[in-house]
Parts: structure tokens; sequence; C-alpha cells
């Protein structure tokens, strides 16, 4: 054991780790700030560094934490008439997209990963959001097909974002829905990846080093939800995450 942790400590001194670092704050500010970004944004890029066996885990752990930290002021503003059958049916999908994340070819599942980012990046940036109504049943829809991208990914948000993202609810609101939704699955999210012996050494000593990071991080941009205006993290946002799709896509 002790040779293990020795060989794999150099490792972490490498550029991989320092591109995860800077990467981790990127996203940590996209979390705080808007309440969604650390999957879709780190995904990618961990799954680059570190294939998507190794690098999905650390994203899932971290992810779990932060949920908890940014719950307790999100729960009072979210809409849970919305949120609770989005994560509800998320929670009970997950597990069934895992089987992706344990079966499929590492290096097609990053590219995947990659080109799913890119499209929901394109698609932002286009500004196109569903308009229509939020039944029950496109509730368990939307939910169904973001947990089956998170149990495969790591990452659940585009679906939720593009769906939540079309109401004419405040900021605060949506921030919040967001935060209660990804909060909602958190939990699940690793138990299968726990299952399938994909919670190594190497993937707790990363999520130990870059959570520090990623808390702090996300509390900067807590605190620039109430300073900086939307459209320069619009602008922020955009960029990092057609950067990020397009290193999985093409690396």
């Amino acid at each position: 054991m002790t040779e293990t942790v020795l060989n794999f400590g150099g490792g972490l001194l490498g550029w991989e780790m320092a591109a995860a670092v800077a990467a981790t704050a990127a996203a940590g500010l996209m979390r705080g700030y808007a309440g969604f970004g650390t999957a879709v944004l780190l995904s990618p890029i961990y799954s680059t560094l570190w294939g998507p066996r190794a690098g999905v885990p650390v994203m899932l752990l971290m992810e779990l934490l932060v949920s908890v930290q940014l719950l307790p002021r999100a729960i009072g503003d979210a809409d849970r008439r919305v949120v609770l059958p989005l994560g509800g049916a998320a929670a009970l999908a997950t597990p069934f997209g895992a089987w992706a994340l344990l079966t499929a070819d590492p290096d097609l599942l990053r590219r995947a990963i990659g080109a799913f980012v890119l499209v929901f990046g394109l698609l932002l940036l286009s500004g196109w959001r569903y308009r229509g109504t939020r039944p029950l049943r496109l509730n368990l829809f939307v939910g169904t097909l973001s947990g089956l991208l998170k149990g495969a990914t790591g990452m659940s948000g585009p679906p939720v974002i593009l769906y939540l993202l079309a109401g004419m609810e405040e900021a605060r609101r949506h921030r919040a829905n967001l935060i209660l939704f990804f909060a909602l699955i958190a939990v699940v999210s690793v138990v299968v990846p726990a299952l399938g012996g994909l919670l190594d050494l190497p993937v707790l000593l990363r999520a130990a080093l870059l959570l520090p990071v990623l808390l702090v991080s996300v509390q900067i941009g807590a605190r620039l939800f109430h300073v900086v205006p939307v459209g320069w993290y619009r602008r922020f946002a955009l960029a990092a995450l057609l950067g990020s799709g397009g290193v999985a896509l093409l690396a």
C-alpha cells in the first residue's frame, strides 16, 4: 500500500494535476454563481486527463460534497413541485446509466462526453430553451434522461438546465432549482461506481486534493452572484464549456 501511494504521488505533481486544479477552480466559480457547471465542465476535462473510469468518479465525489454545501440556502427558494419529480426520476435512472461507465470503451466514452458538452454549449449560445409547460409526465421524462446521462457520463445537467431555464422565474429561483436537483441525485450517483470498484486509492487521493479548490471556488462564485452581471458570467461559462468539450472530443 505504501509503495502504491508513493508511486502515485509523483503523478500528483505533474501537469495533469495543474490542469485539473485550473479546471476545478473555473467549475467552482460556475457552480457557485449559477448553481450548475461542475459536472459539465469537469467531466470532459477529467476524462481527458485520467480516462472516464478514473475521472468521472473524482468529479462525482466532489459534486456530492458541493451539493451538501449549497443546499441549505437553496431549499426555500426552489420550486419543489417541479424539482422533486425531476430529481426522483433521475435518481432511479442513474444506476442504469452507470452500466455504460462500467462497460463502454473509455476512449469512445470520452469523445462522446466531449461531443455532448459541445452540443450543449452551442445550444446555450444559440439562446434555445424549452418554452412549453411542465406537466408531471414531462418532468419524469426529463429527469429520467438526466439520470441516465448522470450514470454514464457524470453529467445530468444539460437536459435539466435547458428545461428549467425556460421559465420566467427570476435568477434566484433558477439557481435554487438546479442546486436542489443536483443534491437529490448526488448520493445515488456515487453508489454504482463504488460497487463497481471505481472508487480506488488514486480516485480518493485526487478528490481529496481537488476538493478544497472546488469548495473555495464555489464560495467565491456564490458571492459573485450578487456582484457580477449575468452577461459577463454567460460569456465566461460558454467559453469554458466549448473549450472543455473541444478538448475531450479532439484530444
